[in-house]
C-alpha cells in the first residue's frame, strides 16, 4: 500500500509542503542521507499549535502539533526526494516550548513516531531525541527534524 492509502485510512493527507523560512533548504542530500530542516506545524500555509504546551496547547493538540509536522517531512520528502528512494528514517529530533510544569513531552512527540510508524512501518521505525526550549520560531509548540537513508 502506498503512503497517500495509509494515510487516507489514518484520515489524513499530505499538505503542501512548506517553504523555508530563511537562508536554506528544506532537504539537504549528501551522500545517502537527506537532512530535512526543521518542520512547524504549518499546514497549507497556515500556521497552528502556536503557544506552550500545558498552557494555551494541550498534550492531546500537542500531539496533533507533532503529528503535523511529520506529515510536513514527509510532504517535503515526497516533494523533494520521492518515498520510492527512501531507504528509512534514521532520527528525528524534537523540539518543544512548554510551561514550567509539562513533564509529557514523550506523549506528544509520540505524535510524530505513531505517524512515521504508521505509515513506513519497518522504515519508519527511528531513534529520536527530545529537547525542550524557551522559544521556538512564531511560538510554534512544537518543531521537528529529521535524517533519511536513501538508495
Amino acid at each position: 500500500m502506498i503512503i497517500h492509502e495509509k494515510l487516507e485510512l489514518l484520515g489524513l493527507h499530505l499538505p503542501e509542503p512548506p517553504k523555508p523560512g530563511g537562508s536554506y533548504v528544506s532537504v539537504n542530500i549528501r551522500g545517502n542521507i537527506a537532512y530535512l530542516a526543521i518542520q512547524f506545524p504549518f499546514r497549507n500555509n497556515e500556521m497552528l499549535y502556536q503557544g506552550k504546551l500545558g498552557n494555551e496547547i494541550s498534550l492531546e493538540n500537542g500531539y496533533k502539533a507533532m503529528q503535523l509536522c511529520a506529515l510536513n517531512v514527509l510532504a517535503q520528502v515526497n516533494q523533494y526526494v520521492g518515498f520510492d528512494k527512501v531507504v528509512g528514517l534514521n532520527h528525528f529530533d524534537a523540539y518543544y516550548q512548554a510551561n514550567s510544569d509539562f513533564d509529557s513531552a514523550p506523549q506528544v512527540v509520540n505524535g510524530a513516531s505513531d505517524l512515521f510508524v504508521n505509515v513506513k512501518g519497518e522504515k519508519g521505525r527511528h531513534s529520536r531525541a527530545i529537547f525542550g526550549v524557551a522559544q521556538l520560531p512564531l511560538n510554534f509548540c512544537v518543531g521537528l527534524t529529521s535524517t533519511f537513508t536513501l538508495i
